[in-house]
């Protein structure tokens, strides 16, 4: 489990980012932490995985020690309006926010900056002891790390400055962020982590980011020549399947350096529950 107070959490799409982001949330919170796990809007995976489908913005208690919420850009925006105003929550703002939505939609950066702004503000709250993001798939999560130095580069003075550039030293302090980055024991998934993590090295968006092995099939020890020696049927049908997706995990798991594991897991299952199954594995069995 990170020590720090803000994890992202990425991955190529279909790699289980957010039943990763709900686990490490889960674990977090059964530590005695109080956690807050952010859906930044791209599907409805965390909310499901956390047995509460439909996430509000404002967050909500879906186990104990643990907030959950979902990221709405026009409800954000208008939350900014409102604190750089010094105006009341429920202060008119609907026309000023529907023009600056439209800036947020056309000008480079404002949107990712908008929305990545939300959960480090939670962080500057000092509320949370963690707040974990169910972050973009790989390519546009570089876009939103990227948001605050493109906002600071086309503003020259100002608030708007100051604040894209504490923005970007909370991204790149590792005493405050983890990246970490899910993939599977697969071609796709592999290369896809391993382009990502030489970006993110070498434009230095943020501290070097941790990789998660997710799905990995633990070895049966069975040889072919065990198999073989198995009746015909379904059993002999498993077991050569098993030994087909061993030697695929095994060609690819080494091309990538993942400290963590966590397991494939069989049967029927919803998401609540592998949400479960994947925080005791990372060590946060209550």
């Amino acid at each position: 489990m990170p020590d720090t107070e803000l994890m992202f959490v990425s991955g190529k799409g279909g790699t289980g980012k957010s039943a990763v982001t709900a686990a490490f949330a889960i674990a977090a919170a059964r530590q005695g932490r109080t956690v807050l796990a952010v859906d930044m809007g791209t599907s409805l995976g965390l909310g499901a995985h956390l047995r509460h489908a439909d996430l509000p913005y404002a967050p909500t208690e879906t186990r104990p020690g643990l907030w959950a919420m979902s990221m709405d850009r026009a409800t954000a925006l208008d939350e900014y309006i409102k604190l750089q105003l010094h105006l009341p929550l429920g202060a008119p703002t609907k026309q000023f926010a529907g023009a600056l939505t439209v800036l947020a939609d056309t000008a480079p950066g404002v949107r990712e900056i908008i929305s990545i702004g939300k959960p480090l503000y939670e962080v500057w709250k000092g509320v949370w002891d963690l707040v974990v993001v169910d972050g973009q798939s790989l390519g546009q999560f570089q876009s939103y790390l990227r948001a605050p130095a493109t906002i600071a580069e086309l503003v020259p003075t100002g608030n708007v400055r100051r604040q894209a550039e504490r923005l970007a030293s909370t991204l790149e302090d590792p005493a405050i962020t983890t990246i970490t980055l899910v993939t599977n024991p697969a071609e796709l998934p592999v290369r896809e982590t391993i382009e990502t993590m030489e970006i993110l090295r070498s434009e230095g968006l943020c501290p070097p980011p941790n990789v998660i092995m997710n799905r990995f099939l633990e070895p049966s020890g069975m040889s072919l020549v065990d198999v073989d020696r198995l009746p015909a049927g379904s059993a002999r049908e498993a077991a050569q399947m098993q030994l087909a997706m061993e030697a695929g995990q095994e060609r690819w798991a080494t091309e990538i350096d993942a400290p963590v594991s966590l397991p494939y897991l069989r049967g029927v299952l919803t998401p609540g529950e592998v949400a479960v199954q994947l925080a005791d594995a990372l060590g946060g069995r209550p």
